[in-house]
Order: structure tokens, then sequence, then C-alpha cells
């Protein structure tokens, strides 16, 4: 639910919830530079711009668990008084276009660069999780050979035993 991504300030925001990668309202607001507030205002004034697979509100005990990892302050004590929103990479650039700050639009092309990033990094790891699958079903096949290999040279290189002739005086029969 909660894994952290990558390095820069922005990439180390982006949270993996419900198997979308999203950033929280309170910290696109803090890179925007307006107070979460605002921000979760103009997403109420601009609703229909913020469909379920642009942004979702977090659960209870989405928000619950959350709280516990990264100290987001407490529901209802001089902390937050709604549950945290989360928005896709979507969700992200539609937002720079209801806020009018001078930020909103570097600020959003900095975001949308890092999930571009997040992709390529995800994909490349995929092409080598899928390589190295790969590899190893080859060589799965191969250990049977390569210990029949081994059994092979091990005779080959093993010393012949022959008889000896016995030393000394052996009776037998006569001709």
């Amino acid at each position: 639910m909660k894994d952290l991504v990558l390095g820069s300030p922005i990439e180390r925001r982006i949270y993996l919830i419900r198997g979308h990668k999203v950033m929280l309202d309170s910290d696109l607001a803090d890179i925007y530079g307006v107070t979460t507030p605002r921000l979760n205002e103009q997403v109420r004034r601009n609703a229909k711009r913020f469909p379920p697979d642009f942004m979702f509100q977090l659960t209870k005990d989405e928000a619950k668990s959350l709280r516990s990892q990264f100290a987001i302050s407490k529901m209802g004590r001089g902390g937050r008084r709604y549950l945290p929103r989360a928005f896709t990479e979507h969700g992200t650039v539609m937002l720079s276009a209801v806020l009018h700050t001078p930020v909103a639009i570097d600020t959003s092309i900095q975001i949308a660069r890092a999930f571009v990033k997040l992709r390529d990094m995800i994909s490349t790891h995929k092409e080598l999780a899928a390589k190295l699958a790969e590899l190893e079903r080859a060589v799965a096949g191969h250990d049977k050979h390569i210990q029949s290999l081994f059994g092979a040279i091990h005779r080959l290189t093993a010393p012949v035993l022959k008889p000896k002739p016995p030393i000394g005086f052996q009776p037998g029969p006569r001709r």
C-alpha cells in the first residue's frame, strides 16, 4: 500500500496506494506553494475535472497507516479534519489547470517528468526481471545435462584399473 519510490524531492512523494502511483494532497499543496485547504477547495470547485481515475480519497485505514509510517498529524486534533486525497499522474496535471499560481505550471512539468521517470524505471526492471527469469529457466533445464557431462568427464579421466599379474611363482596346471 505504501511503497516509497525514487530519489528526488518530488519522486520521494510518489506512493503506491491501491495499486496506483499517487501523490497526496498535502505534498502537492506544499509543492505547488498553496495550503492544503486551498488545494482541496479548488478540487471541490472543479469536481468534474477529477474523476476517480484522477483522484480518490483515502480510507480511514489507509490514512491511519500513513500517519503511523510518515508522521502525518492526527485527524481532528489541530491536524487534518478530512481524509487525505490521493492524485494520480493525470490528477496532478489537472491540478495545475485549477491552481492559478505562478509555480503551478513549472511544478506540473516536474511532476509529470517524475511520473515518466518512474514508469521508465519500472519497465526497465520488468525487462530485467523477465530476462533473469528466462535465464533461470534455461539454467534449470541445463542442470541435469551439466551433471551428466561431469559424470562422463569423471569416467573418462578416472584411471583404468587393469588386473596386474600376480607376483612370484604361481602353481598351475602343467602342460
